[in-house]
C-alpha cells in the first residue's frame, strides 16, 4: 500500500469536499424545484415522468453522498465498502428513468389545444 505523508487511505478529503459541493450546486436544485411543483421550460412538453426523473436525480445525488462523506471522514476501509454498497443500491435511479421514459411514450405531448368546432 502506498502511503502519503498527511493523506489518510482515502485520499485527500479536499477534492471529496469540491465534488460534493459542485454537486449539490449543480445536482440538487433542479429536483428540488421540480418536486415543488415547477417545471423547467424545455421540459414543460413531456410532463407525465417528471417527477420520477426528479427522484432519479436525487438518487444519484445520495448515492454520492454514500460515497463521498466516509472518505472524507478518513472511516475504515470496510466502512467505506459498506457505504459504497449502499449507495449502489441507490443506482435504482436507472430504473426511474426508465419508467420516466416508458410514461412520456404513453402520455400526450402538452400543446396548444385547437378550439372546437360544433
Amino acid at each position: 500500500m502506498i502511503a502519503y505523508e498527511g493523506v489518510g487511505m482515502n485520499g485527500n478529503p479536499l477534492y471529496h469536499w469540491i465534488v460534493l459541493a459542485v454537486s449539490t450546486a449543480l445536482m440538487l436544485p433542479m429536483p428540488v424545484a421540480i418536486l415543488a411543483g415547477w417545471t423547467p421550460p424545455w421540459m414543460r412538453k413531456r410532463q407525465a415522468g417528471m417527477r420520477l426523473r426528479a427522484y432519479g436525480v436525487l438518487c444519484i445525488y445520495v448515492l454520492m453522498l454514500f460515497n463521498g462523506i466516509p472518505r472524507i471522514a478518513d472511516a475504515s476501509f470496510e466502512t467505506v465498502t459498506a457505504c459504497s454498497g449502499v449507495g449502489l443500491g441507490f443506482a435504482a435511479a436507472a430504473v426511474l428513468f426508465l419508467l420516466s421514459a416508458r410514461k412520456d411514450s404513453g402520455a400526450r405531448t402538452a400543446g396548444p389545444v385547437a378550439p372546437r368546432e360544433g
